[in-house]
């Protein structure tokens, strides 16, 4: 019963250690740009063959909901409210888990049960700092670029499948942005980027390093990793979403 308890608060203590080595020297730079590189790498194009259908989507129901009302010069400004905070850090941070997530829990359970990481820790390297900071880092950085590269593809989707199929006005979908938009709505969604990509490569260090029973043990920790991380996604998107709803106000036509 206080498993699940025990499981949280060691994955906390273990994001404790985490922060506490971020500062550390010396920093591992090349690990971090193969990491970086590696999690662009199989992300990119999914993340991008997502975005499309993301915006799509929500142009075509925010469009038919507002049309409804009689508000269709705020068609643009709805989608695109909804791409930027919402729909590219969550899509982001779900292809960041499944693919940069899955990568380090299974490189990092590989050398659990190969004793690479006791190997380490006897020849008095920490492998939190040589191992996890960096791609810590890596996965952060590279959600909050694929977060902007969303934003973009998302929109720009809205904006095609808005006026070819809803028949939309191409002038008056750019020219709401500004009457429902504002600047703080673009920063939270690079915010939640980097806290996603923060998420999912502290979970999915914390099962590879944690992982055990050969590479059975391997395999559940990366099915593990993942599905931890997109439930943590959610209820942190949930408060962050509250929390800035509360300190920025929506914006009224």
């Amino acid at each position: 019963m206080l498993a699940p308890i025990g499981a949280a608060g060691n994955l906390f203590a273990f994001a404790l250690d985490v922060g506490r080595s971020l500062f550390r020297r010396p920093f591992q730079l090349r690990e971090f740009l193969q990491q970086a590189w590696f999690i662009a790498s199989v992300t990119i194009i999914p993340t991008a063959l997502v975005a499309i259908p993301f915006g799509a989507v929500i142009a075509l129901q925010v469009g038919g909901l507002i049309k409804q009302f009689g508000a269709q010069s705020f068609t643009g400004s709805a989608s695109v409210l909804a791409v930027i905070q919402q729909a590219a850090p969550i899509g982001t941070a779900l292809l960041i888990a499944g693919a940069g997530g899955s990568a380090i829990a299974a490189d990092l359970g590989a050398r659990k049960i190969r004793e690479e990481l006791d190997a380490m820790m006897v020849l008095g390297i920490d492998p939190i700092q040589r191992l996890v900071v960096p791609r810590v880092l890596a996965c952060m950085m590279v959600a909050f670029f694929l977060n902007g590269m969303v934003s973009v593809i998302g929109v720009s989707g809205g904006y095609v499948f808005n006026v070819l199929l809803q028949d939309g006005t191409p002038g008056a979908y750019v020219a709401s942005f500004t009457a429902l938009a504002q600047l703080p709505d673009l920063w939270i969604g690079l915010i939640k980027a980097l806290i996603f990509g923060l998420i999912a490569a502290i979970v999915a260090s914390y099962k590879g390093m944690n992982a055990g029973g050969g590479p059975k043990g391997v395999g559940d920790a990366v099915n593990e990793s993942v599905v931890i991380t997109f439930l943590l996604l959610f209820v942190v998107n949930f408060v962050l979403s509250a929390i800035y709803l509360q300190i920025v106000p929506p914006k009224t036509g």
